[in-house]
């Protein structure tokens, strides 16, 4: 059954097209997701399929019974209020319970005032409030409270948020409260995008299941790899204004569309030469009056031609390399009994670790379990801890987060930004570099003070990436990255022959890069060795309540405990994790 339908729909932005006459459907049983580079129209599209933005031709209709309050939206950026404790706001998915709750209790003292009780007017009434009850009993009024409750819990928050003023939280946890009125209102059709970038692996884990088994219709926009193959089973390509539907998981479609683009990129050569045999027959016998009515046709026969486009990526596909890392010392980090507090909250205690020259290692956990705490303690940010903390000899770092993209020279063009610190060779593929961070043609030549924050931070990313450095610090590097670019970044990294530490919640983009994780939750530091998907495996057959309750004994030690060695990659499932 088809439930939203785009017939010859076409959007544009300041009078430029973005999506030209494209058509397809969402049918109920729907898992799809939308890919496409930044700027392509992925936002417009989710935002014209909720009629929250107009086509500028066609038309987006409904079918199957659905209306727009049947659709849960949950877009990048809203606005949110903030004069509710975390569950009262939650509750506000429940809205529709009180209303009816309330009608039932009107219809109760109604009852109660009357004494006609074999009137057709009384057993009206009666029958309405059986109805309303029976409806009540079918949309979980009375478990509503610990459905709302598992929800928050699975997005992250603990049990003592639950009475907390949203207003002490930050954007990315009111963005949760959000995405939790979203789920537990279970609409018909859910519209999400970019959903995971607030979320953690676990909670990131708790959606992916929640989706599987609780969701009827889903639309998603997203850069994660990972939760997209976990989550849909249809792609929506947009690529040069065009849609194309692939009834597949993501990572087929990536196969498929390799070879759609190599059968696309032959017919355009094919296309090429035919247009110069044309040219140069109109060239050649363009005065020559025997040959007039060829010529004419010819010429026709160009104008009618529909012209073949390539996407620039199948010809301008970027290796990036690093500048070769000064040699560090053998241990550029160590950290023996570090304890940090904030006041009466402690972050972290008794991490004791070392990292090697040449490891590559992820932090991993909870938001606000110390990840980047620990990070500005590395850098220096942070002095008032206990314990040891030292860096190895001829230790130079290179430092990413998101602050660092306010410190960028706003009179400075895109260009001039990572013209001054790009030295040797790298100097000549600087277009190159900046076209695949998506700044590529006239966007070179903007000036910094007027990008938005997500270019800036692709900017602070590149111009990190081209100073020689032994030590990389990213933390979340990919939340503003689109696939292209963050498999560019990778493979950089991979190929990077210092130092690395990653905060990072991208499984994907985490695969095959890091040999080590460290795990932050409860006041610990863990080490596990291995991959990530080594250390997710590792966590999945764990019991997580009796991991909760004994990193929370005062007796046990909270120093850095060595888990597991290297093993081979294993598929992964998502998990539901209870608390």
């Amino acid at each position: 059954m088809t439930l939203i339908e785009c017939k010859n729909v076409s959007f544009s932005y300041e009078g430029s097209p973005v999506l030209r006459e494209i058509n397809f459907s969402v049918d109920a049983g729907d898992y799809l997701c939308i890919v496409g580079e930044n700027g392509t129209g992925k936002s417009t599209l989710l935002r014209g399929l909720l009629h929250l933005k107009n086509p500028s031709d066609g038309k987006i209709d409904f079918g199957g019974g659905l209306k727009s309050t049947h659709i849960g939206y949950l877009p990048q950026q809203m606005q949110l209020e903030d004069k509710r404790t975390v569950r009262q706001e939650a509750e506000l998915a429940f809205a529709h319970i009180h209303e009816t709750e309330a009608a039932v209790e009107r219809l109760n003292r109604e009852l109660a005032e009357r004494s006609d009780y074999d009137s057709e007017t009384y057993h009206t009434l009666i029958e309405r409030m059986t109805t309303l009850s029976e409806r009540l009993q079918l949309i979980g009024a009375t478990s509503y409270q610990a459905e709302l409750e598992r929800t928050l819990l699975g997005l992250g928050f603990a049990r003592d948020d639950f009475d907390r003023p949203t207003a002490e939280f930050s954007g990315g946890w009111r963005m949760r409260i959000e995405l939790a009125k979203l789920l537990l209102r279970r609409p018909d059709v859910l519209l999400l995008d970019e959903p995971t970038n607030h979320l953690d692996i676990e909670s990131i884990q708790w959606l992916e299941h929640f989706m599987s088994t609780s969701s009827n219709v889903v639309v998603l926009v997203s850069h994660d790899r990972a939760f997209i193959n976990n989550t849909t089973r249809r792609t929506l390509e947009i690529e040069l204004g065009h849609i194309y539907d692939y009834k597949v998981k993501y990572d087929e479609y990536v196969q498929l569309r390799r070879e759609r683009r190599e059968q696309q990129q032959r017919a355009y050569e094919n296309q090429q030469k035919m247009l110069a045999d044309t040219e140069a027959f109109i060239e050649r016998f363009r005065y020559k009056a025997t040959k007039a009515v060829q010529v004419q046709s010819r010429i026709k026969q160009l104008a009618r031609v529909e012209r073949i486009e390539v996407d620039a990526e199948d010809t301008a596909m970027l290796h990036l390399r690093f500048p070769p890392a000064p040699r560090s010392g053998s241990y550029p980090v160590i950290a023996e009994h570090l304890t940090k507090r904030y006041g009466d909250h402690l972050v972290f205690s008794d991490a004791t670790f070392t990292i090697h020259r040449g490891d590559k290692v992820a932090f991993v956990g909870k938001n606000g379990e110390g990840k980047s705490t620990l990070v500005k303690c590395i850098m220096g940010e942070i002095a008032d801890y206990s314990g040891t903390l030292r860096l190895g000899h001829n230790v130079r770092i290179g430092y990413f987060a998101q602050n660092q993209a306010q410190l960028l020279d706003e009179t400075k063009t895109v260009f001039e930004t990572i013209d001054y610190v790009a030295t040797g060779d790298i100097r000549t593929k600087i277009r190159d570099i900046l076209g695949a961070f998506l700044f590529g043609g006239e966007a070179s030549d903007k000036k910094v003070g007027v990008l938005s924050g997500g270019e800036r931070s692709r900017l602070a990313m590149i111009r990190l990436l081209l100073d020689p450095v032994n030590l990389l610090i990213l933390d979340e590097p990919t939340n503003h990255l689109d696939m292209r670019s963050k498999d560019v970044l990778k493979e950089a990294l991979s190929d990077f022959d210092g130092t690395l530490i990653v905060v990072s919640h991208d499984r994907e983009f985490l695969d095959g890069l890091v040999d080590k994780v460290y795990e932050f939750g409860g006041g610990r530091v863990r080490e596990h060795l291995g991959g990530i998907y080594d250390f997710l495996e590792r966590k999945r057959i764990e019991n997580l309540r009796e991991l909760e309750r004994r990193t929370a004994a005062p007796s046990v030690s909270v120093s850095v405990e060595e888990s597991g060695a290297p093993s081979a990659k294993r598929s992964y499932e998502a998990v539901s994790y209870t608390h």
